[in-house]
């Protein structure tokens, strides 16, 4: 059985906090997750079109074993400049990875595509995502807005308008997995050409809108709902996700949890993965729980970060708002 946490959000795993900065004229923004203590973290990347910062050091091979904080930002590769942000907020705080006298944050970040979305890109030398990045930073807290917010700010799918979404689980032994997502995918959270979600059968106490399954079963549901095939929008893609845990994982287990997480994206998303998307997930193992999951808890945990990652997926798309120059119609725009 599972249910959900207070919050149903990634910040019910203790020691996490979320912050949220977007700029509406861009339709575009960034999400920093951070981590008070560092997080034990790792990443899987199965999109074929990634930009990312920072990931090698998860490697479970390589030395630095936690993380402050990660970042999650629109902008395509001009949104890497927002971990310097968020790095430069840590630094006022005093934290980061010791070197002597010297703290460093360690901040990994990825980015989604979103520069063709309707906003207003014509910055004139310094993309605005380093401010966007430390704005973030200073704004994390418990709770944190869903939707058209942070990196969701101008995410789009096929049928419509993306978002940023978050959703947890506590197990029956206690241990709480929360995700969270951005969801800019080439391909549909949503059934043919209806408004019913994929992730439909793992929703919770209706929360992306308990529309449940399409009946009768639509004619087209399983011919792939691409961006460039439903126009105007362009295939500008990538779906980028933070799982967490409270158990006590090494980088190992974590990464495990990551490639977990990802069938998340196959149970909400048709299809995904795909070679123009960069889809990543971030995993992040806090241990405020104090407790090290034996093997079948390992295995609840992993079926668990899927679900939950599904749900998320669901929520960032139910819970995007419409707005001027939206090239998509919000999923609150579609007749039921």
């Amino acid at each position: 059985m599972m249910r959900k946490g207070e919050s149903n959000a990634i910040t019910d795993v203790a020691g996490l906090l979320v912050g949220n900065a977007e700029d509406q004229r861009l339709k575009s923004g960034v999400t920093a997750v951070l981590c008070d203590p560092p997080a034990t973290a790792a990443v899987a990347v199965l999109g074929g079109a990634p930009g990312t910062r920072e990931t090698d050091l998860l490697a479970p091979h390589n030395t630095v074993q936690t993380v402050d904080a990660v970042v999650l930002s629109g902008g395509s590769a001009f949104g890497l400049d927002a971990a310097s942000g968020v790095q430069a907020a840590l630094r006022d705080l005093g934290r980061g990875f010791p070197v002597g006298s010297l703290r460093i944050p360690i901040v990994p970040a990825a980015i989604l595509f979103d520069l063709m979305n309707g906003g207003d890109k014509d910055w004139v030398r310094f993309s605005p995502y380093r401010d966007l990045g430390y704005a973030a930073a200073r704004a994390a807290a418990r709770n944190f807005a869903t939707g058209s917010a942070g990196a969701g700010a101008g995410a789009l799918t096929a049928t419509f308008k993306g978002g940023l979404g978050s959703a947890s689980t506590v197990l029956a032994n206690g241990i709480t997995i929360g995700a969270l997502v951005a969801v800019n995918a080439l391909g549909s959270a949503t059934i043919g050409n209806t408004r019913h979600f994929w992730a439909a059968p793992f929703e919770l106490d209706r929360e992306f809108g308990g529309a449940g399954m399409p009946s009768p079963w639509p004619e087209d549901a399983m011919l792939p709902r691409l961006k460039f095939r439903d126009p105007p929008a362009a295939p500008v893609n990538t779906t980028i996700a933070v799982i967490a845990t409270d158990a006590v994982l090494t980088k190992a287990e974590a990464k495990r949890l990551a490639i977990s997480a990802h069938d998340g994206f196959s149970r909400a998303l048709w299809p995904s993965h795909t070679p123009l998307d960069g889809d990543l997930v971030f995993a992040l193992s806090t241990g405020a729980s104090g407790k090290k999951p034996l093997l079948e808890d390992y295995i609840d945990l992993g079926i668990a970060a899927a679900a939950t990652m599904a749900r998320a997926i669901a929520r960032g798309v139910h819970d995007a708002a419409a707005a001027e120059n939206d090239i998509k119609p919000a999923w609150s725009q579609a007749s039921a």
